[in-house]
């Protein structure tokens, strides 16, 4: 199973990062987990560096459908910095991997994401002046308090692209493990 392990968390890794590319509903991508994913199956850098490359190719494309500039934003490499937090989240706390492990990491990398992300969001409109949100707690609690359904779609998203991911690399493990098919991914 070791020798067949490495290139299906590869391969799946790819597959559910460039799953963004799919029309999806605002928020549910499978990206946060599969940088969860990424953080507990593949070793070293590559952990880090190969959902990072998938966002960075991705983004412009992703971005000019939802009308960014080059598709990269200043929000950008707070976002880049999140999903590597996503990965850092996998590598400490999916080593061993159960369903109430990746529940729960996968509920706080969807909570990191909506603190840091929109904390982004309050400071870029009070550094430029934008009236949307006063430079006060008050303006950054209407902040939060706006981006909430936000947050319940990447949490959902992050619960259901993390469970069928791990699930999924098991079932194919197991089943190459047992030799009944080869995997290729």
């Amino acid at each position: 199973m070791q020798s067949q392990s490495k290139p299906l968390a590869f391969g799946l890794t790819i597959l559910s990062a460039l799953g963004r590319l799919l029309p999806h509903a605002p928020n549910v991508t499978p990206l946060g987990g599969s940088c969860l994913f990424a953080g507990s199956r593949l070793s070293g850098f590559c952990a880090y560096l190969l959902p990072l490359a998938v966002m960075i190719a991705t983004d412009p494309i992703v971005g000019h459908a939802g009308g960014a500039s080059g598709g990269y934003t200043w929000e950008s490499p707070v976002i880049y910095a999140c999903f590597l937090i996503n990965v850092l989240i996998g590598r400490r706390m999916l080593r061993n991997v159960t369903p109430m492990r990746v529940g729960v990491a996968a509920f706080l990398c969807s909570l990191q994401f909506f603190v840091l992300t929109n904390l982004a969001v309050w400071v870029g409109a009070v550094a430029t002046h934008n009236p949307i949100y006063a430079a006060n707690l008050a303006g950054l609690t209407a902040c939060y308090v706006e981006a909430i359904p936000f947050w319940g779609r990447t949490l959902a998203g992050d619960l259901l692209f993390s469970g069928a991911l791990f699930g999924l690399y098991e079932l194919l493990a197991r089943r190459a493990a047992s030799g009944k098919e080869p995997v290729t991914v």
